[in-house]
């Protein structure tokens, strides 16, 4: 069993201790020598060029992913050349442009925030008319991480990126209790599994905090699992598909964006599921069984090591995390720290969530300085 995977991040990193226990031949297509995930880069090159791509891939059985990014005209060349990819195209369209987002979920009559397409400040100032005088604006491609998503309170708040050229996605700023997650995996086959609903916390847009399960939820986590499932069913999505929510001030939940890979909502998984996201996603694309994604502790916390020391590096900092925490688990993206830049994430389990919180909170302190 061959599986592919185009990025070199710490997605297609993390892929490979299961794909080793497994027995799978991992290869990882990165985009420089120095990548994340060296440690299984059996080629460097641009994901973008269809020859790159096409060379790479014709060595394995399946191709799947750790960003969003691959061009749709170098998925339909290996499409032509036999190669199966996973997700396929044209629900990997989805995660790649929010506007095409926007309307495949309102078509399938999942509830996401109100939008409208805008091409200039005429537009947009409409919209803010219509919406209280403020909206979040969105490039539809490429932001991650807070980039590409700004609040806006006047016409003019996106002339920069109308100057670019493009329509973006201005959407009401939705007045929400807290943000969520579901994740759920999916075989070609159709089986589909589902990890507990989790709540995240975001700082400056970015994830710096996950709580599994998400406390104080009721009724959410079978409405998420269920609405995580639909969409992936109806979009046809196979492997691992993240499912940001928004719980709305009157107990409803919306959905805020897609991705179809292992995400980082999902890192938790790592250390407090039976069976993680990384290697439920090698098995989803490769149509094996799944796994039993049950909690293997009553609550786990996940904290994001963002920033650090300027230039250095996770293991720099291990002697003191190691000695003052041993029972939290330290993940390294073998990134060198610069401020805000996602280099590694700990996580702790345990049978009190505040426990478990404090303790990671304490272990991640080590690192960001």
């Amino acid at each position: 069993m061959r599986v592919g995977v185009i990025g070199g991040g710490q997605l297609a990193r993390m892929m490979v201790p299961p794909a080793i226990a497994l027995g799978i031949d991992i290869r990882v297509l990165a985009e420089a020598e120095n990548s994340s995930a060296a440690i299984a880069a059996t080629a460097v090159g641009d994901y973008t060029d269809a020859a790159t791509v096409l060379a790479f891939a014709r060595d394995v059985d399946v191709v799947t992913f750790d960003h969003e990014h691959v061009p749709q005209d170098v998925l339909a060349a290996l499409v032509a050349d036999g190669v199966v990819v996973r997700p396929a195209p044209d629900a990997l369209a989805v995660a790649q442009d929010k506007l095409v987002m926007r309307r495949r979920l309102t078509a399938i009559d999942a509830r996401v925030p109100d939008w409208a397409e805008v091409a200039d400040a005429e537009q947009l100032g409409a919209f803010l008319a219509d919406h209280g005088g403020r909206a979040v604006v969105k490039t539809p491609r490429g932001g991650y991480d807070g980039k590409g998503v700004r609040v806006v309170d006047a016409a003019d708040g996106a002339d920069d990126w109308f100057a670019t050229g493009g329509t973006l996605l201005a959407e009401e700023l939705v007045d929400f209790r807290r943000e969520l997650s579901q994740l759920v995996a999916r075989r070609p086959s159709g089986e589909v599994r589902a990890w507990p609903l989790v709540e995240t916390v975001q700082r400056d847009g970015v994830c710096a905090e996950v709580f599994a399960p998400a406390p104080r939820a009721g009724e959410l986590p079978e409405r998420a699992r269920r609405l995580a499932t639909r969409i992936a069913e109806r979009l046809d999505v196979t492997g691992v598909l993240a499912v940001e929510l928004f719980e709305t001030a009157e107990g409803g939940l919306a959905v805020n964006e897609l991705a179809m890979r292992p995400h980082n909502t999902g890192h938790w998984s790592i250390d407090g599921a039976v069976t993680s996201q990384f290697e439920q996603h090698l098995r989803a694309v490769l149509d094996l069984p799944l796994g039993d994604p049950s909690p293997t502790a009553p609550w786990s916390v996940m904290i994001n090591v963002l920033g650090g020391p300027e230039g250095q590096t996770m293991p720099e900092r291990y002697p003191g995390a190691m000695a003052d925490r041993p029972e939290v688990k330290l993940h390294s993206y073998a990134k060198t720290s610069r401020p805000g830049r996602k280099v590694g994430h700990v996580t702790a389990t345990g049978d009190e969530l505040d426990d478990a919180l404090a303790r990671a909170r304490a272990a991640a302190a080590f690192f960001q300085g």
